[in-house]
């Protein structure tokens, strides 16, 4: 796991910004790998946080407990996730929906939100508030 700050004042208001954010992310990665970055925003999206969660090639762990100890230390109102599939299909699978959903559950007792959840596959993207997912 890396942990990066985010220079403030990065604003993930919506997916004009968040989906730049991400791929850059991603660009420095290994695409062979899953990883997982989670970005913690305060009640302007301005990004207080920023972790990672490195995979392999089969996928990365989805730490429940970590993030929310995270959003409860940095005082995040919503949270905006993004991971990657080396499998070149950007469809999100039923362990990402179910993950997510326990994620939203989770922090909805902290009063944060999950913003979104993208899902990254070499030039696609897919994003579960489009699909209905959240």
């Amino acid at each position: 796991m890396r942990y990066q700050r985010a220079e403030l004042p990065l604003k993930l208001d919506g997916l004009f910004a968040a989906q730049p954010f991400f791929a850059g992310c991603f660009a420095d990665s290994d695409p062979k790998r899953e990883s997982l970055w989670v970005a913690h925003v305060d009640e302007q999206a301005r990004c207080l946080h920023v972790s990672r969660h490195q995979g392999d090639e089969s996928g990365a762990d989805f730490p429940l407990r970590q993030i929310i100890a995270d959003a409860a230390a940095h005082g995040s109102a919503g949270l905006v996730l993004a991971h990657n599939h080396p499998s070149g299909d950007a469809t999100p699978s039923d362990p990402d929906c179910r993950s997510t959903c326990r994620l939203a559950t989770a922090a909805q007792a902290l009063d944060c939100a999950i913003l979104d959840h993208l899902v990254f596959a070499g030039e696609q993207c897919t994003i579960f508030r489009r699909l209905g997912l959240l």
